[in-house]
Formats: structure tokens, C-alpha cells, sequence
């Protein structure tokens, strides 16, 4: 506790912070004070430290550690609860331990690397070390168990609005940045180029659900991508430098919690249709829906209250897509 609340004291300062102000603003000894600037530096933070100036930031490494994400987090819930490994399995696989552990709702699992990472009908998701984001949300929502995928998509809207604001922040009086988009219902995509995906898991029974497992994966800041992913994108690739990955983790979770907090009054996404809309990439296109059993096309429409996307046949009668691949015209190459 006492490395987030000295990282944040210092981030903010952007200057000298003395010893004796921490001492008095954490209400610890000015050795408790030491050991944190000292565990910090271990962590690869480099942290001045003058006699009668006290501590100072010089800069600020892209780790992704509980007290680096903890000193940005401006939630109430989500994200409070926070275990970070160097390495994992898969962030889900952790997540779903944890929740069988007892932890509690909103506890956030980050990895610099999986090893065994996964995406939707278990295809395999590459997990580099140190350029993306790997994080899963765990969740213990108070809904019907038919209404726990629309989480995907809030999780999507809230990664895609976090996603805007730190390339607006790093385009800062430079030209804008193409906006990221959403391709429903579990794509993050900057200018036609996949740069997130989403896979949501649950336990539940028949009327309750036990807990919710939202995984995201995020492209930052990888530079290249192999031959078999030409359709991959990060987003330093668009914001023309390296950006901190836990300040977008961090966005994710005000985000998230945001939109959470308005659809679990409903159980609805009627108060977020609007903003998802936005944000839509399928929406006025072509699109191609692959489902058991059958191929179909149409015009996209936008989304249910219920999230299913809303897709015009080429008969004019308008089909309600609960589940399914859907291509769309102009990205990933469907042209």
C-alpha cells in the first residue's frame, strides 16, 4: 500500500517530495518510507533521492506490478483487488482459480506473458513478453445467467473508450490518430487491424451465476507481428511511441466500472446502445454471418437492448444474431 500511495505521490509531483511529507501523509516511519523507495527501485523505477530534498521520480518503467496499477486505479471496485504475475498460464486460468478461491468481485489478474493464452472456440492467442496487455476481470454479478454476455460487450466499449484516450493523450498536438473501433462482439480494431480480442467465461447453475471471467488481450506496444497474424495491429504502432500499459489498465477499469454500474440497473444495454453504436465497426456494412448449419449475409444494423447484433437480410426482414462468427466488409481482409 505504501508503494502505490509514494509512486502516486511522486508521479503527480513531478518534483522533490521530502521524506518527513511522506512520512506525515502515510503516517509511517521515515524507514517504512525508505524500504518502499527501495523496493520500488528493485522494480525498476528510478527514484533520486537527496539529503534535505527528499525523493524524487525520473522515470517511470512499463511494468505492470499491483502498486504501479494500484497508484493509477480511480475505482471504487474494479481493480482494487489486483495480483500481477511475471508469467501465467493464462490470465483466465488464474482468474477462475482465484474465484474458486473466494476472491472477491472486481479482482483484476495481469501477466507480462501466458503461456498457454486462448481465445474464443480455444484458438490460440499469441502472449509476447512485455508488449501487451493480458488481463481478466473477475466478476460476481448480480444478473440472470442469459444476460451475463452482454458483460463482453461492455468490457469491449470500455477497452475501446480507454484505448482513445491514451492514444489522444499520446497524439497531443500532433495529428489525430485513427479512433479504435469495435467489432462485434469480441474485437478491439484500429483502421481495419485487430489490436484486442475478449473471451468471456462462467460458472453458473441454472438461475445463478457463481462468477464471471472477462479475459482481454491488447496489442500496445508490439512493433511487428508474424507472417500468420497480417491482420494485427498495437497501438503504438498509431501513436507513434511506446505508451505505459498499466495507464491503459488502469483506464480499462474506470471504463468498465462506469459502464457496469449503468447496466446492472437494468440488466440491459439500452443505456449504452448509443455509445457502442459509436464506436461500431459492423455498423452500415456488409457483413457475413457464419453460424452452425448455415452462411448468410446482410447489412448490419447495430445492436439489440439485448446486445445481439441487428443484421437486415438481403429480403428486408431484420435478424437478431445472438452468437456466431460475423465477418465484415473492409476488415481483416473481407473485402
Amino acid at each position: 500500500m505504501i508503494k502505490e500511495e509514494m509512486l502516486k505521490a511522486l508521479r503527480e509531483s513531478g518534483d522533490f517530495v521530502s521524506g518527513q511529507e511522506l512520512c506525515e501523509r502515510f503516517g509511517v516511519s521515515r524507514t517504512a518510507v525508505w524500504k518502499a523507495a527501495a523496493r520500488l527501485k528493485e522494480e525498476g523505477y528510478e527514484i533520486e533521492s537527496v539529503s534535505n530534498r527528499g525523493y524524487r521520480l525520473k522515470a517511470l518503467p512499463d511494468v505492470v506490478t499491483e502498486a504501479e496499477i494500484g497508484s493509477r486505479l480511480k475505482t471504487r471496485v474494479m481493480g482494487r483487488n489486483c495480483v500481477c504475475f511475471d508469467s501465467a498460464d493464462s490470465t483466465n486460468v488464474q482468474a477462475k482459480r482465484l474465484a474458486e478461491e473466494g476472491a472477491p468481485h472486481g479482482t483484476l489478474v495481469c501477466a507480462e506473458t501466458q503461456t498457454a493464452g486462448r481465445g474464443r472456440r480455444g484458438r490460440a492467442w499469441s502472449s509476447p513478453p512485455g508488449a501487451a496487455v493480458y488481463m481478466s476481470l473477475l466478476l460476481r454479478p448480480k444478473v440472470r445467467p442469459e444476460h451475463a454476455s452482454m458483460l463482453t460487450l461492455i468490457m469491449g466499449l470500455a477497452a475501446a473508450e480507454a484505448c482513445n484516450e491514451l492514444l489522444s493523450r499520446a497524439a497531443a498536438g500532433k495529428p489525430s490518430v485513427p479512433q479504435t473501433g469495435l467489432k462485434w462482439p469480441n474485437d478491439l480494431v484500429l483502421d481495419g487491424k485487430k489490436t484486442a480480442g475478449i473471451l468471456t467465461e462462467m460458472s453458473t447453475e441454472v438461475d445463478f451465476i457463481h462468477y464471471v471471467v472477462i479475459g482481454i488481450g491488447i496489442n500496445v506496444n508490439t512493433e511487428g507481428f508474424p507472417e500468420e497474424l497480417p491482420h494485427a495491429a498495437s497501438l503504438r504502432q498509431y501513436a507513434g511511441k511506446p505508451l505505459l500499459r498499466a495507464e491503459l489498465i488502469a483506464l480499462c477499469m474506470e471504463y468498465f466500472e462506469k459502464y457496469y454500474d449503468r447496466f446492472e440497473k437494468k440488466e440491459d444495454l439500452g443505456d449504452l446502445k448509443e455509445e457502442y453504436e459509436r464506436l461500431l465497426v459492423n455498423k452500415g456494412k456488409q457483413v457475413r454471418v457464419l453460424e452452425p448449419g448455415r452462411e448468410h449475409t446482410g447489412t448490419a444494423l447495430g445492436i439489440s437492448s439485448q446486445g445481439e447484433l441487428l443484421v437486415e437480410l438481403e429480403d428486408g426482414s431484420i435478424e437478431k444474431v445472438y452468437a456466431g462468427e460475423v465477418s465484415v466488409r473492409g476488415v481483416y481482409g473481407y473485402v
